[in-house]
């Protein structure tokens, strides 16, 4: 199952490789209690909610001690696969939805990772400082920067710029607009050759 991953990320340890594979009974588990991912898309885990998430650590390498906040994680997309590849990283994960939020919880603990703390709370609730905040397809980008600008730190301890990074489909056009000076937009078909990731983007907007 998780060829999908080390085909990609052929330097993945073996403790790595086994949490990322400890997932999908843990997912599949917590699904049929608790609805976090589409039941008809529970066989594609990987491709479509893991590799997906890991689509930012081929964009950026997180340093040592960095902060990220994943906003509107719902069951734990992207900050519990990035948790797993960052493990020297801080991973805080905040959903308005509780359910969503038992389940990433749950899952954390089940694979041992100790660098995420998920929390009941919304966006607009959330008063932490963060080098990067990262969400898969929540809101439009402009109603995220406004809630999220708040969190963004100042200092930076990365190669790049502090900012948002997040993973959305479709034509981005109008979203990008009060951007497009600032936001770099990166096609996730050069990083992974899988149909499903045709006209899937990441994109990043430095603090502004």
């Amino acid at each position: 199952m998780i060829e999908v991953l080390t085909k990609y990320f052929p330097e993945l340890t073996n403790k790595q490789q086994e949490q990322f594979a400890a997932l999908y009974n843990l997912y599949v588990d917590w699904n049929s209690k608790i609805n976090v991912i589409s039941r008809k898309d529970i066989e594609n885990l990987y491709e479509h909610h893991v590799l997906h998430s890991l689509a930012i650590a081929k964009f950026i390498n997180f340093q040592d001690d960095t902060n990220v906040l994943d906003f509107g994680t719902g069951g734990g997309f992207p900050g519990i696969p990035l948790a797993i590849m960052f493990p020297n990283a801080n991973f805080k994960l905040i959903d308005g939805t509780g359910k969503k939020i038992k389940v990433a919880n749950e899952v954390a603990n089940a694979i041992g990772l100790e660098n995420v703390l998920p929390q009941h709370k919304r966006g607009e609730e959330e008063k932490g400082k963060f080098d990067f905040i990262v969400s898969r397809a929540v809101m439009p980008l402009p109603d995220l920067m406004r809630i999220v600008r708040k969190n963004i730190a100042a200092d930076n301890h990365n190669a790049l710029e502090n900012g948002v990074i997040v993973l959305k489909g479709g034509n981005l056009q109008e979203e990008l607009q009060p951007f497009k000076k600032i936001a770099v937009m990166e096609e996730l078909s050069q990083w992974f050759s899988e149909e499903w990731f045709k006209e899937k983007n990441l994109v990043y907007v430095p603090r502004i």
